[in-house]
Protein backbone atom coordinates (compact mmCIF):
# COMPACT_ATOMS: atom_id res chain seq x y z
CA UNK A 1 0.00 0.00 0.00
CA UNK A 2 1.45 3.32 -0.93
CA UNK A 3 -0.79 6.30 -0.09
CA UNK A 4 0.45 9.48 0.37
CA UNK A 5 -0.20 12.72 2.38
CA UNK A 6 -1.85 14.63 -0.80
CA UNK A 7 -3.74 11.36 -1.24
CA UNK A 8 -5.63 12.22 2.44
CA UNK A 9 -5.75 15.98 1.55
CA UNK A 10 -7.40 15.27 -1.84
CA UNK A 11 -10.17 12.88 0.05
CA UNK A 12 -10.89 14.91 2.43
CA UNK A 13 -11.33 17.80 0.23
CA UNK A 14 -13.73 16.03 -1.65
CA UNK A 15 -15.62 14.32 1.97
CA UNK A 16 -16.19 17.82 3.41
CA UNK A 17 -17.48 19.27 -0.17
CA UNK A 18 -19.26 15.87 -1.73
CA UNK A 19 -18.53 17.71 -5.39
CA UNK A 20 -15.57 16.56 -6.97
CA UNK A 21 -15.56 20.27 -9.19
CA UNK A 22 -15.68 22.21 -5.52
CA UNK A 23 -13.10 20.00 -4.22
CA UNK A 24 -11.03 20.32 -7.58
CA UNK A 25 -11.17 24.39 -7.46
CA UNK A 26 -10.21 23.74 -3.62
CA UNK A 27 -7.25 22.13 -4.21
CA UNK A 28 -6.37 23.92 -7.40
CA UNK A 29 -6.20 21.13 -9.52
CA UNK A 30 -8.54 19.64 -12.28
CA UNK A 31 -11.49 17.73 -11.83
CA UNK A 32 -10.31 14.44 -13.87
CA UNK A 33 -6.79 13.94 -11.95
CA UNK A 34 -8.60 14.18 -8.79
CA UNK A 35 -11.14 11.64 -9.67
CA UNK A 36 -7.82 9.38 -10.95
CA UNK A 37 -6.46 9.72 -7.39
CA UNK A 38 -9.74 9.01 -5.18
CA UNK A 39 -10.17 6.04 -7.46
CA UNK A 40 -6.29 4.82 -7.12
CA UNK A 41 -6.76 5.58 -3.29
CA UNK A 42 -10.08 3.33 -2.88
CA UNK A 43 -8.28 0.47 -4.68
CA UNK A 44 -5.14 0.37 -2.51
CA UNK A 45 -8.11 0.73 0.24
CA UNK A 46 -9.95 -2.00 -0.97
CA UNK A 47 -12.93 -0.27 -0.27
CA UNK A 48 -15.01 2.27 -1.59
CA UNK A 49 -15.12 6.14 0.06
CA UNK A 50 -17.74 7.47 -1.84
CA UNK A 51 -21.49 6.39 -2.83
CA UNK A 52 -21.56 8.47 -6.51
CA UNK A 53 -24.86 9.32 -8.67
CA UNK A 54 -24.76 11.91 -11.75
CA UNK A 55 -26.72 14.34 -9.10
CA UNK A 56 -24.55 13.03 -5.86
CA UNK A 57 -21.83 12.32 -4.11
CA UNK A 58 -22.03 11.05 -0.74
CA UNK A 59 -19.64 9.33 2.10
CA UNK A 60 -20.28 5.91 2.36
CA UNK A 61 -19.56 3.99 5.99
CA UNK A 62 -16.14 3.02 5.12
CA UNK A 63 -15.62 6.64 3.72
CA UNK A 64 -17.05 8.28 7.53
CA UNK A 65 -14.16 6.07 9.16
CA UNK A 66 -11.61 7.51 6.81
CA UNK A 67 -12.19 10.32 7.06
CA UNK A 68 -12.23 10.53 10.68
CA UNK A 69 -8.33 8.71 10.52
CA UNK A 70 -7.32 10.77 7.92
CA UNK A 71 -8.18 13.91 10.17
CA UNK A 72 -6.31 12.95 12.97
CA UNK A 73 -3.58 11.23 10.74
CA UNK A 74 -2.85 15.42 9.44
CA UNK A 75 -3.39 16.75 12.70
CA UNK A 76 -0.52 14.28 13.80
CA UNK A 77 1.71 15.09 11.18
CA UNK A 78 1.05 18.83 11.71
CA UNK A 79 1.90 18.37 15.53
CA UNK A 80 4.71 16.52 14.49
CA UNK A 81 6.82 19.46 12.10
CA UNK A 82 5.33 22.12 14.45
CA UNK A 83 7.60 20.02 17.72
CA UNK A 84 10.12 19.20 15.50
CA UNK A 85 10.29 22.86 14.27
CA UNK A 86 10.16 24.62 17.66
CA UNK A 87 12.75 21.86 18.71
CA UNK A 88 15.26 23.78 16.34
CA UNK A 89 14.11 27.13 16.89
CA UNK A 90 15.06 26.27 20.57
CA UNK A 91 11.75 26.78 21.79
CA UNK A 92 11.22 23.25 23.53
CA UNK A 93 13.54 20.23 24.61
CA UNK A 94 16.00 19.92 27.72
CA UNK A 95 18.88 22.26 29.07
CA UNK A 96 20.97 20.84 31.61
CA UNK A 97 23.14 23.22 33.46
CA UNK A 98 25.79 22.66 36.22
CA UNK A 99 26.84 25.41 38.68
CA UNK A 100 28.55 26.44 41.70
CA UNK A 101 27.31 27.29 44.83
CA UNK A 102 28.09 31.10 44.19
CA UNK A 103 26.29 31.11 40.26
CA UNK A 104 22.71 31.89 41.36
CA UNK A 105 24.33 34.98 43.25
CA UNK A 106 25.32 36.01 40.51
CA UNK A 107 22.85 38.72 38.47
CA UNK A 108 23.65 37.88 34.75
CA UNK A 109 22.80 34.41 35.71
CA UNK A 110 19.66 34.66 37.90
CA UNK A 111 18.45 37.50 35.22
CA UNK A 112 18.82 34.64 32.11
CA UNK A 113 17.07 32.15 34.34
CA UNK A 114 14.43 34.10 34.96
CA UNK A 115 13.93 35.68 31.19
CA UNK A 116 14.65 31.87 29.63
CA UNK A 117 11.70 30.59 31.95
CA UNK A 118 9.35 33.26 31.32
CA UNK A 119 10.28 33.10 27.41
CA UNK A 120 10.84 29.73 26.52
CA UNK A 121 8.63 27.72 29.70
CA UNK A 122 8.32 24.47 27.61
CA UNK A 123 12.07 24.35 27.66
CA UNK A 124 12.86 22.19 30.72
CA UNK A 125 15.79 23.55 32.62
CA UNK A 126 17.24 20.68 34.63
CA UNK A 127 20.03 22.75 37.33
CA UNK A 128 22.47 20.66 38.93
CA UNK A 129 24.53 22.32 41.68
CA UNK A 130 28.17 20.32 41.35
CA UNK A 131 32.09 21.85 42.29
CA UNK A 132 33.75 23.23 39.67
CA UNK A 133 35.90 19.87 39.46
CA UNK A 134 33.12 17.72 39.26
CA UNK A 135 31.04 19.65 36.55
CA UNK A 136 34.40 18.83 34.19
CA UNK A 137 33.49 15.10 33.48
CA UNK A 138 29.73 15.43 32.88
CA UNK A 139 30.53 18.37 30.41
CA UNK A 140 33.01 15.95 28.46
CA UNK A 141 30.43 13.09 28.78
CA UNK A 142 27.77 15.26 27.52
CA UNK A 143 25.44 14.62 30.52
CA UNK A 144 25.67 18.15 30.94
CA UNK A 145 25.05 21.04 28.44
CA UNK A 146 26.69 24.27 29.63
CA UNK A 147 28.75 24.50 33.08
CA UNK A 148 28.86 27.19 35.62
CA UNK A 149 32.06 27.29 37.27
CA UNK A 150 35.13 29.15 38.81
CA UNK A 151 38.17 29.32 36.69
CA UNK A 152 40.22 26.17 36.60
CA UNK A 153 42.33 23.97 34.59
CA UNK A 154 40.36 22.70 31.83
CA UNK A 155 40.74 19.79 29.12
CA UNK A 156 41.50 20.73 25.40
CA UNK A 157 37.75 19.47 24.57
CA UNK A 158 36.11 21.94 26.73
CA UNK A 159 35.56 25.67 25.81
CA UNK A 160 34.64 28.64 28.10
CA UNK A 161 33.84 31.70 27.93
CA UNK A 162 34.43 34.62 31.25
CA UNK A 163 30.93 35.81 32.50
CA UNK A 164 32.32 37.78 35.39
CA UNK A 165 35.20 38.99 36.88
CA UNK A 166 34.47 39.76 40.52
CA UNK A 167 36.54 40.68 43.93
CA UNK A 168 37.16 38.62 46.38
CA UNK A 169 35.76 39.60 49.95
CA UNK A 170 37.07 39.38 53.09
CA UNK A 171 34.41 38.30 55.86
CA UNK A 172 35.33 39.48 59.71
CA UNK A 173 32.88 38.82 62.29
CA UNK A 174 31.52 42.16 63.39
CA UNK A 175 33.17 42.26 67.14
CA UNK A 176 36.70 41.27 66.01
CA UNK A 177 39.05 44.36 65.57
CA UNK A 178 39.79 43.98 61.82
CA UNK A 179 36.03 44.79 61.27
CA UNK A 180 36.57 48.51 62.16
CA UNK A 181 39.07 48.71 58.94
CA UNK A 182 37.88 49.97 55.64
CA UNK A 183 39.57 47.21 54.06
CA UNK A 184 41.85 44.37 55.05
CA UNK A 185 45.29 42.90 54.34
CA UNK A 186 45.81 39.09 53.41
CA UNK A 187 48.27 39.26 55.52
CA UNK A 188 45.96 40.47 58.15
CA UNK A 189 43.96 37.33 57.23
CA UNK A 190 46.75 35.33 57.41
CA UNK A 191 47.52 35.33 60.65
CA UNK A 192 43.86 34.54 61.94
CA UNK A 193 41.80 31.52 62.51
CA UNK A 194 40.53 30.65 58.32
CA UNK A 195 37.63 28.54 58.00
CA UNK A 196 37.66 27.51 54.35
CA UNK A 197 36.42 24.69 52.20
CA UNK A 198 37.33 20.98 52.90
CA UNK A 199 40.26 20.11 49.76
CA UNK A 200 38.56 16.96 48.88
CA UNK A 201 35.19 18.75 48.20
CA UNK A 202 36.21 20.19 44.79
CA UNK A 203 35.57 23.31 44.61
CA UNK A 204 37.37 25.81 41.77
CA UNK A 205 37.66 28.61 45.33
CA UNK A 206 40.05 26.36 47.00
CA UNK A 207 42.67 26.31 44.64
CA UNK A 208 41.77 30.02 43.61
CA UNK A 209 41.95 31.43 46.61
CA UNK A 210 45.09 29.33 48.69
CA UNK A 211 46.59 29.96 45.33
CA UNK A 212 46.53 33.49 45.74
CA UNK A 213 47.38 33.59 48.95
CA UNK A 214 50.72 31.44 48.14
CA UNK A 215 51.24 34.16 45.62
CA UNK A 216 52.17 36.58 48.63
CA UNK A 217 53.78 33.50 50.43
CA UNK A 218 51.27 32.96 52.65
CA UNK A 219 49.75 29.58 54.19
CA UNK A 220 46.59 30.89 56.60
CA UNK A 221 45.86 28.28 59.69
CA UNK A 222 42.34 26.41 58.45
CA UNK A 223 41.05 25.64 61.84
CA UNK A 224 37.56 24.34 59.82
CA UNK A 225 37.22 22.94 56.93
CA UNK A 226 33.48 22.54 55.29
CA UNK A 227 31.57 21.89 52.18
CA UNK A 228 29.57 24.66 51.52
CA UNK A 229 30.28 28.24 51.02
CA UNK A 230 27.01 29.52 53.61
CA UNK A 231 28.63 26.91 56.19
CA UNK A 232 31.72 29.11 56.08
CA UNK A 233 29.48 32.37 56.24
CA UNK A 234 27.63 31.22 59.13
CA UNK A 235 31.15 29.87 60.85
CA UNK A 236 32.01 33.14 60.31
CA UNK A 237 29.17 34.97 61.58
CA UNK A 238 29.52 32.44 64.80
CA UNK A 239 32.82 33.99 65.52
CA UNK A 240 35.11 30.90 64.35
CA UNK A 241 37.33 32.64 62.34
CA UNK A 242 37.61 34.57 59.35
CA UNK A 243 37.35 33.67 55.17
CA UNK A 244 37.15 34.86 51.67
CA UNK A 245 34.72 34.13 49.17
CA UNK A 246 34.08 36.29 45.44
CA UNK A 247 31.77 39.31 45.73
CA UNK A 248 28.71 37.90 44.82
CA UNK A 249 28.03 36.04 48.15
CA UNK A 250 27.87 39.36 49.75
CA UNK A 251 24.14 38.93 49.35
CA UNK A 252 24.44 37.25 52.11
CA UNK A 253 23.87 39.30 55.14
CA UNK A 254 24.09 38.52 58.84
CA UNK A 255 24.49 41.18 61.49
CA UNK A 256 27.14 39.13 63.19
CA UNK A 257 29.57 39.83 60.31
CA UNK A 258 30.66 41.82 57.97
CA UNK A 259 32.49 42.14 54.32
CA UNK A 260 35.50 44.10 53.66
CA UNK A 261 37.64 44.46 50.40
CA UNK A 262 40.73 43.37 50.28
CA UNK A 263 44.01 45.77 50.30
CA UNK A 264 45.39 43.17 47.21
CA UNK A 265 44.65 44.22 43.70
CA UNK A 266 45.29 41.00 42.78
CA UNK A 267 42.28 39.51 45.00
CA UNK A 268 39.75 38.74 41.97
CA UNK A 269 37.99 35.18 40.53
CA UNK A 270 36.42 34.43 37.59
CA UNK A 271 32.97 32.63 36.93
CA UNK A 272 33.61 30.59 33.29
CA UNK A 273 30.55 29.15 31.20
CA UNK A 274 31.73 26.18 29.95
CA UNK A 275 30.53 23.48 27.12
CA UNK A 276 31.96 20.56 25.30
CA UNK A 277 33.42 21.20 21.93
CA UNK A 278 32.67 17.73 20.46
CA UNK A 279 28.79 17.57 21.64
CA UNK A 280 26.52 19.78 19.18
CA UNK A 281 25.04 22.21 21.19
CA UNK A 282 20.97 22.09 20.71
CA UNK A 283 19.11 25.13 19.88
CA UNK A 284 17.91 25.70 23.25
CA UNK A 285 21.05 25.14 24.80
CA UNK A 286 22.94 28.07 22.36
CA UNK A 287 20.00 30.20 22.81
CA UNK A 288 20.80 30.61 26.91
CA UNK A 289 24.35 30.59 26.15
CA UNK A 290 23.94 33.91 24.07
CA UNK A 291 21.55 35.38 26.19
CA UNK A 292 24.07 34.67 29.03
CA UNK A 293 26.91 36.19 27.49
CA UNK A 294 24.82 39.05 26.64
CA UNK A 295 24.01 39.89 30.28
CA UNK A 296 27.04 39.53 31.38
CA UNK A 297 28.39 41.69 29.14
CA UNK A 298 26.03 44.57 29.40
Amino acid sequence: MNIELRHLRYFIAVAEELHFGRAAARLNISQPPLSQQIQALEQQIGARLFARTNRSVSLTAAGKQFLADSRQILSMVDDAASRAERLHQGETGELRIGFTSSAPFITAVSDTLSMFRQHYPDVHIQTREINTREQIAPLTEGALDLGLMRNTQLPDNLAWQMILREPLLAMIPRVHPLAQQTSVSLFDLAKEPFVFFDPHVGTGLYDDILGLMRHFGLTPVITQEVGEAMTIIGLVAAGLGVSILPASFKRVQLHEMCWLPIAEKEAVSEMWLVWSKHHELSQATERFKQHLIQAANT
